[in-house]
């Protein structure tokens, strides 16, 4: 680990300094694009207006003849378009990958001063991190890149798990990670072929009762491991957000899922298809009901000290610490979003 004398300086001369205070945006979905395919690049005009983060993705799903196309179409993609509020991501593929090195280069190159974050997949300690750290700071300096660019890791080995706070520590252009719940499980060895979500064999039971028929209820398979990324991102001020989720045709454990993940601490999700879109914008956007009550503390708890009651439940320092989690986000939205900032009232 850097001594903290030296954690913000930049690592190349002529780089950018890295952030102290990273900037605040809402990323409640990031939306992921195969940027080799002409007529998806064709819809990102529309689509900037409709999500909070543009994402090309270079990475899975992309065929090994495609990788060079698609990091050509992501460059196009980002020269096309402004994205004004909206962030500019790419995820590149793995450093093991023979492609990495390119993806990095000609993007930063190319597009550096639009491009908002990386997305490095499969980060199993902090050395990963060291390494694109550096690098993009050597590019930043030649290509004369005005702001870092930050590096959001992807949680998808069991390594990478035990590891987690140490990668979240590893530098100031970390952002966030998302958990990628497919690798992860093979790297695991867990015996599912789903992209995220719960499994009907993962469950427990009622209780045993003479005569009555047992229910049984399905747990989610990922509750440890979000939980562990979310302390570990909010110890260090970064962002967690949940991964994919590939069941396209069940949009109900989809927001299930999704919801889950808000409620541990996650800050948004991936999108992989445009039916995730509004239940990501709804999930990961407060409700209207609890941002009205989390508004009622605060008012009448203005220093967040002593204790009141609002409709028969005590409130302290600890409750008007949370609604000002829910505010915060909910004002965070409405600056983002006109209209959840009319849902809201603010």
């Amino acid at each position: 680990m850097k001594s903290p004398s030296a954690f913000y300086k930049p690592l190349a001369i002529g780089a950018p300094a890295p952030y102290r205070e990273k900037p605040v945006r809402v990323e409640r979905m990031i939306h992921f694009v195969p940027p080799h395919i002409e007529k998806m690049r064709a819809k990102i005009p529309d689509m900037i207006a409709k999500v909070d983060v543009i994402l090309g993705n270079l990475e899975d799903a992309i065929p090994a003849d495609m990788k060079e196309e698609a990091r050509k179409g992501f460059i196009r993609l980002a020269q096309d378009n402004e994205f004004g509020e909206t962030g500019l991501w790419a995820r590149v593929n793995c450093l093991n990958s023979p492609w990495l090195l390119d993806d990095i280069t000609e993007i930063v190159g190319a597009v550096g001063d639009k491009l908002d974050v990386i997305m490095l997949p499969k980060v199993e300690g902090p050395w990963d991190i060291h390494y694109l750290d550096q690098l993009l700071a050597q590019l930043e300096a030649r290509h004369a890149v005005s702001k870092p660019i930050l590096i959001h890791a992807i949680l998808e080995t069991a390594e990478g798990v035990n590891n987690v706070e140490a990668i979240c520590a590893a530098s100031p252009r970390m952002h966030g990670i998302s958990l990628g719940p497919a690798d992860l499980a093979a790297s695991r060895g867990m015996k599912t072929t789903r992209v995220g979500g719960g499994h009907p064999g993962y469950r427990v039971l009622a209780d045993h009762a003479e005569g009555v028929e047992r229910s049984f209820y399905q747990q989610d398979l990922w509750h440890y491991t979000i939980a562990k990324m979310v302390d570990a991102c909010m110890a260090h001020g970064l962002k967690a957000f949940y991964g994919p989720f590939g069941d396209f045709s069940d949009l109900d454990a989809c927001e299930a899922q999704f919801r889950n993940s808000f409620l541990l601490g996650c800050m948004g999700t991936w999108t992989l298809h445009p039916s995730q879109i509004g239940i990501a914008k709804r999930v990961f956007s407060p409700e209207a009901d609890e941002v009205k009550m989390a508004l009622r503390i605060l008012e009448a708890m203005p220093d967040g000290s002593g204790a009141v009651m609002i409709d028969g439940k005590m409130q302290d320092d600890a409750t008007w610490k949370q609604a000002k989690v829910i505010v915060d986000l909910a004002r965070q939205v409405a600056a983002k979003d006109p209209e959840m900032s009319k849902i809201y009232g603010l």
